[in-house]
């Protein structure tokens, strides 16, 4: 039951943001010379890493009780190109998965920095990508500009799933060659 209740709430996020309208197509690997993003000291990348793309994000981020408290599950988001077209999803792991090309990468968080009212900025490194294409070789990622996806503040009791909206920019940057 608690499986097929997290498939329904993912499913449901997913459905929900191609309905608000990303859609699925053939977006190009990477729009031409991202812009950099704004970021807190505390999750800057490191010197020797170049930016290669930035992609707004939109989904969900699940949370199961655990002992009384709500503990992060998993999150589900859609990331879309400039034009609202979708080029990842993003899910437990945490990974990134290219609806484009295939590649992936998968990373760890190991910085963040708080912010009132929503989840925090963090700075992922990657721990495996596979692939050639926008995230095979992938090294640094980062979570800016987020907006809600904060547990609930009152307890919960049994096996209780809530999943809360979350709107943030991704931003990868790959080593300098």
């Amino acid at each position: 039951m608690k499986l097929t209740k997290r498939l329904t709430l993912t499913t449901a996020a997913l459905a929900a943001t191609a309905f608000l309208g990303t859609t699925a197509g053939n977006a190009a690997t990477a729009d031409a010379a991202p812009k950099p993003v704004k970021a807190p000291a505390a999750i800057q990348v490191p010197d020797g890493n170049k930016l290669t793309g930035v992609y707004p994000a939109r989904g969900v981020q699940t949370y199961t009780c655990t002992d009384g408290a709500w503990k992060l599950l998993e999150p589900a988001a859609t990331l879309s190109d400039r034009r609202g077209r979708t080029v990842a999803l993003h899910s437990r792991g945490p990974v990134w998965v290219s609806t484009v090309d295939g590649s992936a990468v998968n990373a760890t968080a190991i910085a963040n920095s708080p912010k009132t009212g929503t989840i925090p900025e963090l700075l992922l490194q990657a721990t495996a990508t596979r692939g050639t294409g926008v995230f095979g070789g992938v090294s640094y990622i980062q979570r800016v500009n987020t907006t809600g996806g904060v547990a609930p503040a009152t307890a919960c009791t049994g096996t209780d799933q809530v999943s809360v909206a979350y709107t943030a920019t991704y931003a990868f940057y790959k080593p300098v060659k």
